[in-house]
Parts: C-alpha cells; sequence; structure tokens
C-alpha cells in the first residue's frame, strides 16, 4: 500500500501541493529523513518561492499532484543505531570554492522532463552527489571493485576513478581489486588498489581486473566479503550482473552487515532501462564509424559494390542506429526491433537494387540480433546459451551476405561485389574517448559518494542529464529498446530514405495499422 505523507517539496516547484508516495517496493524507512527539513519550509513559506515566479491561482490543497519519490535503501534501515560522522569534503580543498558542497536531502531527479499542465508530476529519484553526513569513517573503510560480464570501452576508468575517489577525496587507502569477474571472490584472486597502481589504466582498453560471466554464488561471495571485513562493493556489469549484486545486497541486509553494495551500470548496447546512456556507448558509436567509412569506400570504389557492416546489438539496436545516423554514408539500417523480409515488393531485395540502379553502391548496418527469426528458419538453430544466460545468435551478417549474393548473381543475373566487415571486438576492446572518459568519472564519483553517505542496493546513473541514485530493481526488470513509433527512429528513416518493411494498406494514407503499432510497442525481448 502507497504510503501518502504531506513533502517538504511543498513550495519548493511551481504546482499544487505535492503528495509525496513512498514506493511500495523499496524498503526504506530512511526515505522518511526527507521530512525531518519540512519545519524550515512551514516556519517560512515564501523561503522557497523567492526565485520562481509568483503563480496567478492557487491549487486546490486537497490535489493529488502525484509526486512519487522512488528512493533507494540505506544501512539505517536494518542498522537503526548507526553513526554518522561529518563529511572530510567539508574541509577539502577541491571543494573550497564550491558554492554548495553537499547535495540536499530533498533533492530529486524526475524520470520524465516532459510533461503537460495537468499531468501526474510522475516518478523520481534521489539526486547523487555528496552528502553532509557520512557513515564510514575513512580509516574504517575497506573497499573492493569487481568488473563482470563482456567488455565495453571505460570500464578502466572506471575503475580508476573509484580508487583515485575514495582516496583524494574521503581519504580512503584500503581499496581491493577482485580478478576475473564474481568468481574471484571466492577463488581469493585479489589486487590491492591505490592511486598511483591505477594511474594510468584509462589508457588501456578492456578491464585491468579481468572479468567472467556467470560464476555467482551469493552465500560464497558474502562469506568471503565478510571474512575480508569488506564494506563497500562496488559492482560494474550490466543486467545480470546487477541482478547478483541486488542478491548480494540483500544477503547482506539478511545477515546485518555494515555493508554498502553500489551498482556501476555496464553494457555497451545501451539496452539498460531508466538511464539516458551506458558508458562506452559513445565511443561505440564513434569507433563504428570507422567500419562504416571503410565499407562506404570499399564500395564506392567498384561497380555494384554492395557493403554490409555488422555491427553491436544483440537486442537492441542503438549503437547501429546512431552510428547510421552519425555517417551519413548509410542507406540501409537494420535493427532487431524492427522486423524486415528480403523479397517481395517493399522487401530489401527490391530496396538493393534500387539503389545500385541509382548510386552504384550502397552500404547496409545490421545489428547482430536483426533477423534471427529468418536464421532460425534457413539454417539449423541452435540452442545455447553463454555462461550469464544470453542466447547464442546465430550470425546474421555472413547469412544476409551471402543470401543477397545468391540472389543478385543466380536469380536477377547481376555482377555484384561485397564487402562484409564485423568490426565487433575491435569496437568493444579500444580504450574510451574523452566524452566517456569525462562521463565515466561523473558515475564512479557518485557511487563513491553514495556508498560513504551509507546508501546501499543502489545503481547510478543519469536521468535527464543530472546523475541519481536508482533502485537495482529499475534497471534489471526491463530492458531499453529502440521504440519504433518514437522520432528518432523516424529521423533515421528519412535520414537513410530506407523502407520500413512495414505493410501499410494504401487506404490508411500511408499510416502504419494500429494492430501493427500495438503489435511493436508490445514487444517484449528479453534475454533468452
Amino acid at each position: 500500500m502507497d504510503l501518502s505523507i504531506s513533502s517538504p517539496f511543498r513550495g519548493a516547484f511551481p504546482g499544487p501541493t505535492s503528495t509525496f508516495i513512498l514506493n511500495p517496493k523499496s524498503r526504506c524507512s530512511h526515505s522518511l529523513n526527507f521530512f525531518k527539513h519540512r519545519n524550515s519550509y512551514s516556519k517560512n513559506p515564501l523561503f522557497s518561492r523567492q526565485k520562481i515566479p509568483i503563480r496567478a491561482q492557487v491549487s486546490d490543497p486537497a490535489v493529488d499532484d502525484g509526486f512519487v519519490i522512488d528512493d533507494v535503501p540505506h544501512l539505517t534501515d536494518f542498522l537503526p543505531d548507526l553513526p554518522s560522522y561529518p563529511n572530510p569534503l567539508q574541509t577539502s580543498q577541491a571543494y573550497a570554492i564550491v558554492k554548495q558542497t553537499f547535495v540536499r536531502p530533498e533533492d530529486v531527479v524526475a524520470q520524465k522532463i516532459v510533461v503537460q499542465k495537468d499531468s501526474s508530476r510522475g516518478v523520481h529519484f534521489r539526486r547523487a552527489g555528496p552528502c553532509e553526513k557520512v557513515y564510514f569513517k575513512s580509516e574504517e573503510v575497506r573497499a573492493c571493485i569487481v568488473t563482470c560480464g563482456g567488455l565495453c570501452p571505460g570500464i578502466n576508468t572506471v575503475i580508476r576513478e573509484i580508487v583515485c575517489g575514495l582516496n583524494y577525496m574521503y581519504g580512503v587507502d584500503d581499496i581491493l581489486g577482485i580478478q576475473g569477474g564474481y568468481r574471484g571472490f571466492y577463488s581469493k584472486n585479489t589486487l590491492i588498489l591505490t592511486p598511483k597502481v591505477v594511474n594510468d589504466i584509462h589508457k588501456r582498453g578492456g578491464t585491468f581486473l579481468l572479468t567472467s560471466r556467470g560464476g555467482h554464488d551469493t552465500q560464497k561471495i558474502v562469506d568471503n566479503i565478510q571474512d575480508r571485513g569488506i564494506n563497500q562493493v562496488y559492482i560494474i556489469g550490466g543486467d545480470g550482473t546487477q541482478r547478483g549484486a541486488s542478491r548480494i545486497y540483500e544477503e547482506v541486509e539478511k545477515r546485518g552487515l555494515k555493508v554498502a553494495v553500489a551498482g556501476i551500470p555496464k553494457t555497451i548496447d545501451n539496452d539498460i532501462a531508466v538511464i539516458d546512456k551506458s558508458f562506452g556507448f559513445d565511443t561505440a558509436v564513434e569507433e563504428a564509424q570507422r567500419a562504416i567509412n571503410a565499407a562506404h569506400v570499399e564500395v564506392e570504389s567498384v561497380e555494384n559494390g554492395i557493403g554490409i557492416v555488422k555491427l553491436m546489438g544483440r537486442y537492441s539496436g542503438f549503437i547501429a542506429m546512431f552510428a547510421t545516423l552519425a555517417s551519413r554514408d548509410v542507406d540501409c539500417c537494420l535493427i532487431p526491433e524492427s522486423p524486415f523480409y528480403l523479397e517481395g515488393k517493399g522487401g530489401l531485395f527490391e530496396f538493393i537494387e534500387e539503389r545500385l540502379k541509382e548510386n552504384g553502391h550502397i552500404v547496409i548496418v545490421v545489428a547482430e540480433g536483426a533477423g534471427q527469426e529468418y536464421l532460425a528458419q534457413s539454417m539449423q538453430g541452435i540452442d545455447e546459451k553463454d555462461a550469464s544466460g544470453n542466447r547464442l545468435l546465430l550470425d546474421v551478417g555472413l547469412w544476409l551476405t551471402q543470401n543477397i549474393k545468391d540472389h543478385f548473381t543466380k536469380e536477377r543475373k547481376m555482377a555484384i561485389n561485397m564487402k562484409y566487415i564485423d568490426p565487433t571486438y575491435m569496437i568493444r576492446a579500444i580504450p574510451s574517448n574523452a566524452s566517456d572518459n569525462i562521463y565515466c568519472t561523473l558515475l564512479a564519483q557518485s557511487a563513491v559518494h553514495g556508498a560513504m553517505a551509507g546508501y546501499t542496493g543502489f545503481t547510478v546513473g543519469p536521468v535527464n542529464s543530472r546523475h541519481a541514485y536508482i533502485p537495482i530493481s529499475h534497471v534489471t526488470e526491463t530492458q531499453n529498446t529502440v521504440k519504433l513509433t518514437d522520432r528518432m527512429w523516424a529521423r533515421l528513416l528519412a535520414s537513410t530514405n530506407q523502407p520500413s518493411f512495414l505493410n501499410c494498406d494504401e487506404s490508411t494514407g500511408g499510416k502504419v495499422c494500429k494492430d501493427t503499432i500495438d503489435l511493436i510497442n508490445n514487444m517484449k525481448i528479453t534475454s533468452i
């Protein structure tokens, strides 16, 4: 049952009186700390209105405007007598010139930034950043960092900035690196991490700590955390890794341990829900341009050149879509969310032939998860999974290359020049670019601030360009996918002038029928 309480945010934002609703999924009684500052607002109701426009009409105070805060757990939820201490940043030279060093307890970040006048204000998350009080003494902290799952540009930058953030900002000297993913917890593979040790690792690709898929055993991991006296755990990984982090937090809470568990979400596919984008994504899109440009040069230099570039995107086609939009040399983009067909009117073969007649060449970008239903029909499907539980995909790039070649050489009797480029591992193995390096720094420092402030069972990321603490369940319960009914996909179709591969009834004036739209919007793309 939702708990509604009059909010301290009253008057801080334009609009009717707020109703503060605690998410029942969050077990955080600590959320009630938001209301400790209520009196300061009520004693001087004009204080918080000084910098906002005066509204012409005051709304009914009884109106519920649907303000919801989805808070994250805190150590005091299960350790209520935990003492707090002044944040060392109060005396930090770096923060001495900052006008407002600490985020306020009532600062939140809105999940939806575009709202209508009469719509609900919706869900908000706790704003990330340094807090005035911390729940760890610097000399008592023993932190550990672990990386799990596949590679992604920027992992080493996150590792470096967690170490440097703990040491430079909070004076923490005892930091361990768990080697080889979750298995490293109970195989005793560790490194002692200092700013000097990690000084230049951000210049390398991959992960300095090694990684692996699977191998998660909650009981063994928490036993090891307890045996080693670790009280801060930083876990870098994708949705499966974050689900593991959530189970670690639950076991820590069950045992009543003073251990803060912080997740840093990682996936090169940009398919993590809630957050604006995942780190390494900008780098991946930038590197993908090199492969696309190579394909374009190749096919432009021959007669009837057809270039196919396969990019990452198991269930989400963000890299392919953004790389296509950035390139301007791509004629067609195929992603997992958008079904396509090869033969017949409006099919891919027809489009390729038209482009060859018009331009003499064509470049196609295909995400690795696209067209898997066709591959399963025409090739002997395999039902194997990797250690993370992801279904192993068939190679859509090779399949598409062969089918196009067969169609034009055997059926259409056309001479074509095929060029196939698969830069998958090149893209994910490179160091992060400048944009991602800055982003990784913000992620790492936000995680450190959150753990030191006693928050646990959270993940961190930008929501509408503001970093926030998000319950782990929010980033693991669903995957972010390209919405074919949103404007970004329409922009791509307009840029490439490719067919949508959706059958339209002429009587609808070119509009996709409602049943098709419903089918697209309700598509569930899950890891099988």
